[in-house]
């Protein structure tokens, strides 16, 4: 609602604040995505690192497998076991070489028959895995030997490092892979280190085997989060980024909107922008004009013509909605007076009011004033009771409602039957007419449980001895539903939408008559 002047352009809070609520989502957002993207980098390093640990031991169980089935040959001559050796290494899917020792001496290899080599069980973790940056064959080229001992005897089974390097390189999803037995690690590019394994800035994550000593550890370099989430969140990016232009232009137009609205609104009234248009009713039978109902309108220096809904409920909370209805009658008795020979007698005015005016004495010389400003009879002024907020009768209430009745006023329930409190005002107050809510008069034909409230209340206005008004007639059939239960006035766009002054008083003289059906 604009309810603020526009003030020269200065980094205040105020200007700032519309960039601070848009930063909130963005900046919300973008720390939400980083966290999410830790926690799928976490997860993603655990997953691969359990994943390679698996394949690892599937291959140590591999060469393990050999191993145990040279044992028993451990005190054979190496002609005699020779040929099972190169067997292993034919059967194995990832045995490089079978080798046997004797009182630790490996004498016999599967690669070169007899051969002798020290066996130190200390080079080996626990005496069974030693990772190698290579033999006598192979120098610098990884291996992976695995030991199986009884006494000093045993068979030692290798894995090339390919096969290791491989697996880490192929199943680690993005993730930096290394491989750890004892002192020794290895990463994808198959170099055999020695010291501790690097440390990982982002989802640092070690898994140990259960069966085998070693272990691997798995994490991503710094900054992972920031580009997993350019990879893989850029419609994220693009939403919250679009929150944020949002959130700030909703803050900038409701600021605009919502500033000092109470210091808008007697802006407006002093300036004198609150301006009446005119909804004819008509009456049964030849459908002419026998009134209409007033409506407020605000018409802004720059936001030009402001809905009723965005500034009355605001009016009415403020307690300004009495001195704007004070202004809004002075503007009607002002324009209509000069016309008031080119209507009939008994002319209906139907104004709005609310619960605040019925506890204010000077609603009876607001309504005295008006009609001072006709010929006697010839303005019949019609209060209109909304139920936006609930009339308590007291003294002010009962005193106030007997001298309008005197001055000739009368009292219409506005949008009768959606309201809590309708059936209690014609109760506690002397009511003229009701007014039928156009909700009801909209299910004319649509919805049967609707059409019985709308007999209902007809019914009941008629046993009352009150008039009745039906809003928001928009098709011939409801017009005529309505004039087959000599409904007393119809109003709606069927006859005409509102209208200012200018076009109301033009289009007195010119108003069309429309065709009666009857049943």
């Amino acid at each position: 609602m604009p309810l603020t002047k526009k003030r020269p352009g200065r980094w205040t809070l105020r200007a700032l604040l519309p960039w601070l609520v848009g930063a909130i989502p963005v900046v919300s957002g973008v720390l939400i995505m980083h966290w999410q993207a830790q926690r799928e980098l976490e997860a993603r390093a655990v997953n691969t690192a359990a994943l390679v640990t698996g394949h690892f031991e599937r291959i140590l169980d591999n060469i393990a497998g050999a191993a145990q089935a040279l044992l028993p040959l451990t005190r054979q001559p190496c002609a005699e076991a020779t040929l099972a050796l190169r067997e292993q290494v034919t059967r194995g899917s990832f045995v490089r070489s079978s080798n046997l020792f004797r009182d630790n001496d490996l004498y016999c290899s599967s690669l070169f028959g007899n051969f002798s080599e020290p066996v130190d069980a200390k080079d080996y973790v626990d005496g069974s895995l030693w990772l190698m940056n290579g033999n006598s064959v192979t120098p610098g080229h990884a291996l992976l030997a695995y030991r199986l001992s009884k006494g000093n005897d045993g068979a030692i089974t290798t894995v090339d490092g390919d096969h290791l390097s491989s697996a880490l390189e192929l199943l680690d999803q993005g993730t930096t892979l290394v491989l750890q037995v004892g002192p020794n690690w290895m990463g994808e590019d198959g170099v055999v280190h020695q010291g501790p394994p690097p440390v990982f800035a982002v989802a640092p994550t070690q898994q140990a085997s259960q069966r085998y000593r070693f272990s691997v550890h798995s994490g991503y370099a710094a900054g992972e989060p920031w580009r997993l989430m350019r990879a893989e969140y850029p419609g994220l990016f693009g939403l919250v980024t679009l929150l944020g232009v949002m959130a700030g232009a909703a803050c900038r137009w409701q600021l605009r909107r919502a500033s000092s609205p109470r210091v808008e609104l007697q802006r407006a009234l002093e300036a004198d922008e609150f301006i009446p248009y005119f909804q004819p009713v008509v009456r049964e039978g030849d459908y002419r004009w026998a009134g209409a109902e007033v409506l407020m309108r605000w018409q802004h220096p720059r936001e030009g013509m402001v809905r009723p809904d965005l500034f009355i409920p605001y009016a009415e909370h403020s307690g300004q909605i009495v001195p704007m209805t004070r202004r809004l009658m002075q503007r009607v008795a002002e324009g209509l007076a000069p016309h008031a020979e080119s209507f009939g007698d008994g002319f209906h005015v139907g104004i709005n009011i609310t619960a605040d005016h019925c506890q204010d004495m000077a609603l009876y010389d607001d309504c005295r004033d008006f009609l001072a400003a006709f010929p006697p009879g010839r303005v019949i002024l019609t209060l209109e009771l909304t139920e936006r907020k609930l009339v308590v009768p007291s003294d002010t209430t009962e005193q106030l409602f007997a001298r309008l009745q005197a001055l000739g006023v009368m009292i219409a329930i506005d949008d009768f039957g959606t309201g809590q409190s309708s059936l209690g005002y014609l109760r506690q107050f002397k009511v003229d007419y009701l007014k039928i809510d156009q909700s009801f008069v909209a299910m004319i034909g649509v919805d049967a449980l609707s059409l019985h409230i709308l007999d209902s209340i007809i019914e009941l206005s008629g046993k009352l001895g009150l008039g009745i008004v039906a809003e928001g007639v928009e098709t011939i059939a409801q017009r005529d539903y309505l004039a087959r239960h000599r409904v007393d006035f119809q109003q709606g766009y069927l006859f005409a939408r509102p209208m200012p002054l200018a076009e109301f008083v033009a289009a007195l003289g010119t108003q069309p008559v429309a065709q009666v059906t009857r049943p």
